[in-house]
């Protein structure tokens, strides 16, 4: 899986990076069953300067599809965790929807 993250407005980076590399690893024991130079994870962090919150902005491009999702919280670990979380789930639920569509298709003899 190739990995872009970008910072807004975010100071510290050390801890952010051990962060997003847990995740991706666990993520990438999901998407097991795409080649790797298929996949692609966009991020981006950013600070909302008014109400100081932080956010992280992900972009799972698969071969099947591009999986959105953004998380919000009041430090970057937990926009972090938040975000990641969601993009789990939003795999799980796209993997499930192509098995029970390859299951349906008609096979040919």
């Amino acid at each position: 899986m190739r990995v872009s993250i970008s910072y807004k407005h975010v100071t510290s980076h050390n801890h952010v990076e051990a962060e997003l590399e847990r995740h991706t690893k666990k993520l990438n024991k999901l998407l097991k069953s795409y080649e790797p130079d298929l996949v692609q994870l966009h991020g981006a962090f950013a600070k909302n300067p008014r109400t100081e919150e932080q956010s992280l902005s992900l972009n799972l491009s698969l071969p099947t599809g591009t999986l959105h999702v953004t998380g919000t919280g009041s430090d970057v670990r937990s926009s972090c965790k938040q975000a990641f979380s969601e993009l789990e789930s939003k795999v799980k639920k796209h993997q499930s929807r192509r098995f029970i569509a390859a299951v349906r298709a008609p096979r040919l003899q």
